[in-house]
């Protein structure tokens, strides 16, 4: 039994190892380089992880190493996860060009004003305490609505028909960049009572009560690699493109109830506070 399951393992795995590979040997030439500078951002927060084991402090808070960490792995697993569900999309090869080119230079001036502004040991968002402050802060809100012009460009595209993919795959696409706009709209929401705070002059209530969708914005924000990567892993089964679906729409289903009772448990604790 045991030489079988071995059998079995590799003739998945080695399947599986020769996709992963094929993405970036026969990838799109913008989509290699998404694939780069997305390692290069999962490598700055390994690296600020590493700088948070030796330098200590707290993680939580409105200045702490959990910022750049979190977003240079968050943004880079993006970057990688949207050049590569967009390959499934049916899209100019201009237009890719520049969805992705565009995505990718802010997901890099996001992850790098995040940083630099851990290394000056001050608070990046909400942060209007200064003129450099101020101008990166705006930088930062801007820098996410061209992150939503892009991803809801690509979005509208996802559930346009497309032929070339599967009844399973094409769910999950959809599916996921559904997750991802309430990933997006949870950020909106939380930088628009962030500014409203400080516009009233409540700046350091914006430092701690601004973030309060944060569990939400987690969970739904990789839902895009979650959902596709599991139709994809799929494809290596026996299992046929009707029960594939089904798995697909129950997970689906199961992300939307976990998702809802995210949302539940961050507006009770907000109000509790």
């Amino acid at each position: 039994m045991s030489i079988t399951a071995d059998v079995q393992r590799r003739a998945f795995v080695r399947p599986v190892l020769a996709g992963l590979w094929s993405f970036w040997t026969e990838g799109r030439r913008v989509e290699r380089v998404c694939y780069l500078v997305g390692a290069v951002l999962i490598a700055s927060g390994v690296f600020h992880l590493a700088v948070f084991a030796v330098d200590g402090g707290p993680w939580d808070g409105p200045v702490s190493w959990r910022k750049p960490t979190t977003f240079g792995l968050s943004f880079g697993l993006s970057l990688i996860t949207i050049a590569w569900v967009a390959s499934f999309l049916h899209l100019g090869d201009r237009l890719r060009t520049v969805l992705l080119s565009v995505f990718a230079v802010a997901c890099v001036a996001e992850t790098a004003m995040i940083a630099f502004q851990a290394w000056r040991h001050v608070p990046s968002h909400f942060n209007m305490e200064t003129p450099l402050n101020t101008v990166i802060s705006m930088a930062l809100a801007v820098g996410g609505g061209v992150l939503i012009v892009v991803l809801v460009t690509l979005t509208a595209r996802a559930f346009k028909a497309n032929p070339g993919v599967t009844g399973s795959t094409r769910l999950a696409l959809r599916a996921g960049f559904v997750t991802l706009l309430v990933a997006l709209a949870s950020g909106a929401i939380m930088i628009a009572r962030g500014v409203v705070l400080v516009r009233t002059g409540h700046q350091q209530a914006a430092y701690s009560a601004g973030g309060f969708l944060k569990p939400v914005h987690g969970v739904t924000m990789h839902g895009i690699l979650v959902l596709p990567g599991l139709a994809w892993l799929l494809t290596f089964t026996n299992t046929t493109e009707s029960r594939r679906t089904r798995v697909i729409t129950w997970t689906t289903a199961a992300y939307a109830v976990a998702i809802v009772i995210v949302i539940i448990y961050s507006l009770t604790r907000a109000l509790a506070d």
